[in-house]
């Protein structure tokens, strides 16, 4: 029997062609979707990944608001120049946190995902107040109404609790000492540093925008950008065996 024999049946009735490709995707769909109702989750866990503080979360909201992630990506792809431009890959536990996530779509900016300690808390000071003035011809505009803006812990502590809502382990603890969080980690030499260190380990606490009478905007976008990239210790992890 020809080879046109055999498939002669569907390619002459377009019911029985439809059909067998409807069943074809149908058991490649299974094939796929099936197993995932066995795993709580997709995402590898990794040690070191927590849920922002306070003022970071402040910061995180600050940086949607203004549209970073329109310049700006937070994905590093396994890809040699990616790697040897911006740091090790991205992780998919980095942003098990994100909602929604910043893996942005183009850069105009460089990648951000390893930005955490890369510049100084003035630097990104400057950056914010005249991007000019640190990095000549950037077309990023100025955002210099951030250090004037305070931020509302009760909108906060509000966001917290959705969060936790959609999954985010913030416990009842966290929640309740949001303001307080949030005003230790935006003060210089707290003494209680360490309790909020105790609940968001690598939490960096100092003056961020250089102002203490006052905790801005400023301060909450420095120290989101300062954490990124900084929660994994990425020496476990074989920085080359991914790279293409």
């Amino acid at each position: 029997m020809s080879l046109w024999s055999r498939h002669k049946i569907f390619e002459t009735n377009s019911i029985i062609l439809l059909i067998g490709v409807l069943l074809v995707i149908s058991i490649g769909g299974l094939v796929e979707i099936v197993p995932l109702f066995y795993l709580k989750s997709t995402i590898e866990k990794v040690e070191g990944v927590r849920p922002y503080t306070p003022l970071e979360l402040a910061g995180r909201n600050v940086y949607v608001r203004e549209g970073c992630y329109n310049c700006h990506s937070q994905m590093i792809r396994p890809l040699r120049d990616e790697v040897e431009r911006y740091g090790h890959y991205s992780l998919a536990a980095e942003s098990m946190y994100d909602r929604p996530f910043q893996w942005g779509s183009k850069r105009t900016g460089p990648d951000l995902a390893r930005v955490g300690n890369k510049y100084s808390d003035d630097w990104h000071r400057d950056h914010l107040k005249d991007p000019r003035a640190v990095v000549p011809g950037s077309i990023m505009p100025s955002y210099p109404w951030l250090t004037e803006r305070e931020v509302d812990p009760a909108l906060v502590a509000d966001d917290m609790k959705v969060q936790a809502a959609l999954g985010v382990p913030y416990t009842a603890e966290m929640i309740a000492k949001a303001d307080a969080d949030l005003r230790i980690q935006a003060t210089t030499d707290d003494p209680d540093a360490t309790a909020l260190a105790s609940r968001y380990p690598k939490a960096q606490s100092r003056d961020f925008d250089g102002n203490a009478q006052r905790i801005s905007e400023a301060d909450a976008l420095i120290a989101y950008l300062q954490m990124l990239g900084t929660q994994v210790d990425f020496k476990l992890y074989d920085n080359k065996a991914n790279i293409r």
